[in-house]
């Protein structure tokens, strides 16, 4: 699956810039061989997602997020090669490699619309911070400074290569087939590169979003030219791209103009405690928004701004347990749904908190209903509908396609769609009996009960284990990394640290 895994793709790819052990030979401390790559399972059926090659998802509770195609309480879902050809109560196909799906929840893959994942290495070492310094009680303590100015200037292309490697495996691992990485940390066309490499041997669906860097060698937004064409000239692989376009920065218009030169969606952070709301005004007043627009956190932002947002069709994505925790401000779920904005849902900085589908969807359910519920309570009548655990598995699966632009290839168990497919075990100790499908994943599951996952119809997780991969090798490249990144910005690892 990743070059650190694969000792036969070390020796054909050592002449290649992007390949990450040429990188670490060059100056990392890095150890270039590994115990071994992981041996796939022997239960694993052979030649699933190969051309041709059928398979039938056979006797789970199918959840499709599909309303044309429904659920099953006991269903069938047939593929052939990546893709979804058929699912029914029951199908016949005596020539498929079979997985058994019976005490598990069969259901499209989740998609994280906003993640960091370049800051792995960085983890739950600003769990207590905040946004900014915004002059009130812990600002001394905030991600800007900490993470943006300081630790991320410290990465090489192997340190960006490791983490983005291991994040988008342990988001594989949890069930996520599709990300949007905001990767702010292009200082130079290696970095780049380096990014790009990670998410593709990761082997899950992602979008590389192209944001800022900084240094000499940063040639951003510029570099997004050669980018696009040495990387995503073709729609037709796992990868696509994402033009960021943050309005806090000087010459932002120049990226944008970039993005939509190249045809190119345009993700960018608004956040009311940067500052940001009179230049998103701004741009609202005069017809800038449109539906290649992924606004991200979206609070403290005008009335005027939110219904310019609405009618371009622009995308909302919320991060609800990060914008409560680091003061960017209330998540804004109502206001979307008042506008009819469905939002997808992102994880963010994992300095801080987990990157896991399950606490995103159980937190997006429960403020809403908590703002709904205070309101009833203290007597407010014609009330808006409380929100259901289909609607936050919705937020997390198809919502989240549409948002990046991918859901004529995911977010759904849809005929003619990629096979991107997880199976949860609803057996286990957390989650049996099954009594509720949308409710058993969003309200009792984790990560532990991501039995299987398929990506274009590749087995990437079987029976609880990634296929192809060397944790414990990975891990050690990852400290290695965290040991570089600590020690070149001067900050010291103090493990119990308030």
């Amino acid at each position: 699956m990743c070059r650190l895994c694969d000792h036969r793709n070390q020796a054909q790819a050592a002449g290649a810039r992007r390949d990450f052990l040429q990188l670490a030979a060059a100056g990392s401390s890095f150890p270039l061989s590994a115990s071994g790559p992981a041996e796939a399972p022997t239960n694993l059926p052979k030649g699933v997602g190969d051309p041709g090659r059928r398979t039938l998802i056979r006797g789970g509770a199918v959840l499709s997020m599909d309303a044309k195609i429904g659920d099953f309480p006991s269903g069938d879902v047939l593929l052939e090669g990546s893709r979804i050809v058929q699912i029914a109560a029951h199908i016949d196909a005596p020539d498929a490699a079979v997985i058994d799906a019976r005490g598990k929840i069969v259901m499209p893959g989740f998609i994280d619309t906003h993640h960091h994942q370049f800051e792995t290495a960085l983890r739950a070492c600003l769990v207590n911070g905040i946004l900014i310094n915004d002059g009130q009680p812990h600002s001394e303590r905030n991600y800007y400074e900490t993470i943006l100015q300081t630790l991320s200037m410290q990465y090489r292309t192997e340190d960006v290569y490791i983490n983005e490697l291991f994040g988008g495996l342990a988001q594989l691992d949890a069930g996520v087939t599709t990300v949007m990485d905001v990767s702010q940390i292009h200082h130079s066309p290696e970095h780049s590169d380096s990014v790009i490499q990670a998410l593709r041997d990761t082997g899950r669906r992602a979008v590389f979003g192209y944001f800022e860097g900084w240094g000499d060698d940063a040639r951003y937004p510029e570099d997004a030219r050669r980018i696009r064409a040495e990387h995503f000239s073709s729609d037709d692989q796992l990868t696509s791209m994402i033009m960021g376009g943050e309005i806090y920065l000087p010459g932002y218009e120049n990226a944008w103009r970039v993005g939509r030169e190249l045809d190119l969606p345009i993700a960018l952070h608004v956040v009311g405690t940067f500052g940001m709301a009179p230049t998103f005004d701004a741009l609202a007043e005069a017809g800038e928004f449109g539906a290649d627009n992924i606004f991200i956190h979206m609070t403290g932002m005008s009335d005027m701004a939110w219904q310019k947002a609405a009618d371009a069709g622009a995308h909302v994505s919320l991060s609800v347990p990060i914008e409560m925790t680091m003061r960017h401000g209330m998540p804004p779920i109502q206001k979307c749904l008042n506008l009819g904005l469905q939002p997808s849902l992102s994880t963010d900085v994992e300095c801080t908190l987990s990157a896991d589908p399950f606490t995103q969807m159980r937190s997006t359910l429960t403020l809403q209903r908590a703002f709904i519920n205070e309101a009833a309570l203290a007597g407010e009548t014609d009330l808006p509908s409380l929100l259901t655990a289909r609607d936050c598995l919705r937020f997390a699966t198809l919502e989240g396609a549409r948002g990046l632009k991918l859901d004529h290839k995911t977010g759904s168990l849809t005929p003619g769609k990629e096979a991107d497919i997880v199976l949860l075990d609803a057996t286990a100790l957390n989650v049996a009996p099954l009594n509720n499908v949308p409710g058993a994943v969003v309200a009792l599951m984790d990560r532990s009960n991501v039995d299987t996952v398929l990506v274009a119809g590749q087995i990437r997780k079987w029976q609880g284990q990634l296929v192809g991969v060397d944790v414990d090798h990975l891990r050690s490249g990852l400290e290695a990394s965290r040991d570089h990144l600590f020690g070149a910005a001067g900050i010291d690892i103090d493990l119990f640290r308030d």
